[in-house]
């Protein structure tokens, strides 16, 4: 074997030293990746749970604000209506307190 032999021996040896390095390394990391995973999903899925609960309860407030605001405009109207009807009431019997007066 010629000096080149060797080198090119040595050459192909480390790199495939380097490489088996390098891939035991990485399969540690996924491997703990892994391990965490459950963990990590466990904490992202409970982070959703609570946003979808306070959404939820922000919308039920911002409903019941406006369902509130509705029925209060619902009475206002009501209340409006009757006033209506007790001015009209107030009209008819001013009308006929004058003719009352009038025929007297």
């Amino acid at each position: 074997m010629t000096n080149s032999d060797y080198l090119l021996k040595a050459a192909i040896k480390k790199v495939t030293e380097k490489l088996n390095e390098i891939l035991i390394e990485k399969i540690e990391e996924a491997t703990n990746i892994a391990q965490d995973t459950p963990e990590i999903l466990k904490k992202e899925f409970d982070s959703l749970k609570e946003s979808i609960i306070e959404e939820a309860s922000r919308m039920e407030k911002a409903e019941n604000v406006q369902t509130n605001d509705s029925n209060n405009i619902y009475q206002n109207s009501k209340v409006k209506k009757v006033l209506n009807e007790i001015e009209v009431i107030n009209n008819q019997i001013e009308l006929f307190n004058k003719k009352i007066n009038n025929s007297n």
